[in-house]
């Protein structure tokens, strides 16, 4: 997969460098009450696809921004052209370009641009994980009570607001502090890197977490539904996501199920 693995990189590359130039030059329109979309998750998608199409015209994708190719192929890209496009549309540097491939259902390469701080997250099926070219690790927190997490919350999360504060309250009361960033694939990797040692989000879709989920499980981490349970289709990626250093991964589980 070297040359899978090549385009990858040139795919982060390309879009950051359109996300980049984008950066505040452009509006949004809403896809949802909280949900944005701008030109610039648009111009990054075409950049990406375009590589894509060229080098693999027989592979199939699946992309935020209305873009599905499902021909029956068993390799499929899944595409985030821009992870934290409220950020981005404020003008916030917390954004990020998420690429990732699949064979059949299991997630094989995956690569993470965080383009406001030239950091790329890249994870080879089997061969670990890295940032901009060194090795990375999970921490070595054990306990909740000394564990730094993240979370984020839904764009239809009226509804299920009681729900989402109850728990935000049990993790807050239990862990050491919590941050809420804006990027889930940001979110995953700063796991993998250390930097945080557990995230918990609902409603996610497989282009939000497909390639930070193989980032971090390279990295020595662990990532399942809110019952621990690994993740079967790659369709149904991220509905509740639970991601951490594999060593505090029990004892979340058991403070969302207290949340109920």
């Amino acid at each position: 997969m070297k040359r899978e693995f090549a385009v990858l990189k040139q795919c982060l590359q390309a879009a950051g460098d359109v996300a980049r130039k984008k950066l505040g030059k452009v509006n949004y329109d809403l896809k949802g009450r909280a949900n944005l979309v701008t030109k610039a998750d648009v111009a990054c998608q075409k950049a990406i696809l375009k590589l894509i199409e060229k080098n693999f015209p027989q592979h199939d994708f699946l992309a935020e921004e209305n873009g599905l190719k499902n021909t029956g192929s068993n390799w499929r890209w899944v595409i985030d052209p821009i992870d934290g496009t409220t950020n981005f549309a404020h003008t916030m540097p917390h954004f990020s370009v998420s690429v990732a491939l699949a064979h059949k259902n299991e997630i094989v390469l995956g690569g993470v641009y965080d383009v406001c701080m030239d950091e790329t997250f890249l994870a080879y099926k089997g061969k670990g994980a890295t940032l901009n070219g060194k090795k990375i690790h999970v921490s070595s927190v054990k306990k909740v009570e000394d564990a730094l997490l993240v979370t984020g919350f839904p764009y239809e999360r009226a509804h299920r607001m009681p729900k989402l504060l109850k728990r935000f309250e049990k993790f807050i009361l239990s862990c050491h502090d919590i941050r809420r960033l804006g990027s889930a694939a940001l979110d995953m990797c700063w796991v993998a890197a250390g930097r945080f040692d557990g995230y918990w989000e609902d409603c996610l879709n497989p282009w939000d977490i497909a390639a930070g989920k193989l980032i971090l499980e390279e990295a020595g981490g662990k990532v399942t539904d809110y019952a621990g349970r690994p993740w079967k289709k790659l369709d149904t990626f991220g509905a509740q996501t639970l991601a951490s250093n594999g060593k505090i991964h029990r004892e979340m589980c058991a403070i969302i199920k207290e949340s109920k």
